[in-house]
């Protein structure tokens, strides 16, 4: 594995912290809708407890999936 700094690339840091603050933000969205919904706190924070765990760890693996692909690859495939 190839640990030198590459400015092209997020570090897996950056990443996390990315994914932590979309969650929170998209997490009290949620929770939001939720008691708007059922008028229940206790159902909200549930949602939005659930809804935070999955959608981080799935947001952090998109990130690092999208690292894979070298800057302008995807431009390509479209000119």
């Amino acid at each position: 594995m190839d640990l030198s700094y590459n400015p092209e690339k997020e570090s897996r840091l950056r990443s996390l912290l990315k994914a932590l603050s979309w969650r929170i933000i998209a997490t009290i969205t949620t929770a939001l809708i939720a008691y708007a919904v059922t008028g229940e706190i206790e159902a909200a924070l549930l949602i939005g407890s659930i809804e935070f765990i999955l959608k981080f760890g799935i947001y952090y693996a998109h990130e690092r999936v999208w690292q894979i692909a070298p800057k302008g690859s995807v431009r390509k495939l479209f000119s």
